[in-house]
């Protein structure tokens, strides 16, 4: 594993446990060269997804992408970074169990939606927002009445 600081080569592990849903094991590691500390995650993959874009192209799975979005709409709000990551987790296992190899970018984004949702209400906001290409205020105010919130 290299150092994402110094990207020297020789890394070591000092400690290495499983996540709280068993999907993945995280090891905290440290860079012989500089001393920077480290974590990383090994999972289970299962199949390559291929994601189907309004515009008709076509795309391959981004766990970081993924990822990314969800920690976009959740910036600044406290959230335990290992939550997130069983979400994450979660919607991607749901994608690669479905037995589907392209899934529309709309599954994905309501899979995100229904995680957000029980995460945490303001990035469920925030994500519908970009999600639902909200305009101006009155799309939010409309939003966040039909749901209840």
């Amino acid at each position: 594993m290299r150092c994402p600081f110094c990207n020297h080569s020789d890394t070591g592990v000092k400690d290495s446990r499983t996540t709280e849903d068993n999907a993945s094991i995280r090891r905290r590691r440290f860079c012989m060269e500089c001393g920077s500390r480290f974590t990383t995650f090994e999972r289970v993959h299962l199949r390559d997804l291929v994601v189907m874009k309004k515009s008709g192209l076509r795309v391959p799975f981004d766990r970081d992408k993924l990822g990314q979005s969800i920690a976009t709409a959740l910036h600044k709000r406290s959230i335990d970074p290992e939550r997130t990551e069983r979400v994450i987790s979660s919607i991607v296992r749901q994608l690669e169990t479905s037995g589907e190899t392209e899934v529309p970018t709309t599954v994905i984004g309501e899979m995100v939606m229904d995680a957000l949702l029980q995460l945490d209400p303001v990035a469920y906001v925030r994500f519908a927002s970009v999600y639902k290409e909200f305009n101006d205020v009155k799309d939010f105010v409309a939003f966040i009445k039909n749901n209840s919130l």
